[in-house]
């Protein structure tokens, strides 16, 4: 009798020891992840561990993965006010003070800018910080020519890059600008663009991360001479304007969101006043967000409406930047009922 227990219990130690080397297997993977692409590592990894892969990735990508509110809508802030003062616009150095500041504000989550996703070790700290703060990452903004056909490998690469390490810290949503030509751009290059985006696009699928445009004010110029060549090449690309962009474009946000009100799954919103200049914080400008926030309700908007604070070169601030940030959540609430 005595034989046969300890004949279970060293068959118990043996089957530890393999789990725990399955477990070092898939730790030293996980670790080496920027060595293959996400869709190799799931190969890889997946005939090692069955289903307990797809279990422990859902804790990396799935708990905030979706961002769910009573309205549809997340409203998040975008850290472009701190990038500003930043060189290359990189907010690595920063990141810790973003997420404080925009959780303090009373952010549904953060925007990022593209800059630290190209970094995995970086990406692993912004996860780190999303916990310790409970500010979910929505997706990242980006730009690149796409409309230059020799940039077009370089660019894959990057966004690659990008969206992998996007999906490591569960963010949904890329939005992304095509890039100002230096001249009206010809339909050669309207072609170049949409090929690029249509490759992107594809990607941010297999990896959960839907694409949107981000315009700036060179999409929109020319009657949406920019946007509507896209368009005319991928009817169906989803949309994510920024109202202020479009205001100094010479296009009216309203008209432009009761336009396009299908296609539209994000919005950047600013405050300016009359004459063009950006205030301090939303609600210190002239902006009606009122009739922007009736505007949403009427098409029954859900997506992310995301704040991004900017400032003229030549202003200087008269408050910390998280109390602007704080001031602008609060003016949207009250105005637009998000």
């Amino acid at each position: 009798m005595i034989n046969y227990f300890l004949s279970i219990y060293e068959i118990r130690i043996d089957l530890n020891k393999k789990l725990l080397l399955i477990t070092d297997l898939y730790l030293n993977d996980y670790i080496n992840f920027m060595k293959t692409s996400r869709r190799k590592f799931l190969i890889k990894t997946g005939t090692i561990l069955a289903g307990g892969l797809s279990f422990k990735h859902s804790l990396v990508l799935g708990s905030e993965k979706y961002i769910s509110k009573e309205n549809n809508v997340t409203v998040g802030a975008h850290p472009w006010i701190y990038a500003a003062e930043l060189p290359d616009y990189d907010i690595s150095p920063a990141l810790d003070e973003i997420f404080q500041g925009i959780k303090f504000a009373g952010y549904d989550g953060v925007e990022l800018m593209h800059h630290p996703l190209r970094n995995h070790k970086t990406a692993l700290i912004i996860s780190e910080l999303k916990d310790r703060y409970g500010l979910p990452v929505i997706g990242t903004s980006y730009g690149a020519d796409m409309w230059d056909q020799s940039k077009h490998q370089e660019i894959l690469d990057d966004v690659e890059n990008i969206i992998n390490n996007l999906a490591v810290v569960g963010g949904r949503t890329l939005g992304t600008s095509v890039g100002r030509a230096p001249e009206k751009k010809t339909e050669k290059q309207l072609d170049n663009q949409a090929h690029l985006l249509k490759n992107i696009i594809d990607i941010g699928k297999k990896n959960g991360v839907v694409i949107n445009l981000h315009n700036h004010t060179y999409e929109v110029e020319d009657g949406l001479h920019d946007l509507k060549g896209t368009l005319k090449r991928i009817p169906d690309i989803k949309l994510g304007p920024d109202l202020n962009w479009l205001l100094r474009g010479g296009v009216d946000p309203l008209d432009f969101i009761k336009k396009y009100q299908d296609q539209i799954v994000f919005i950047h919103i600013r405050d300016e006043f009359k004459d063009g200049k950006w205030s301090e914080s939303l609600g210190e400008g002239d902006v009606n967000f009122r009739a922007i926030g009736k505007t949403l309700k009427k098409i029954e908007f859900s997506g992310d409406l995301v704040v991004e604070l900017a400032h003229e070169n030549d202003f200087d601030p008269t408050r910390p930047i998280r109390e602007s940030l704080k001031m602008s959540r609060e003016h949207v609430k009250k105005t637009m009922g998000y």
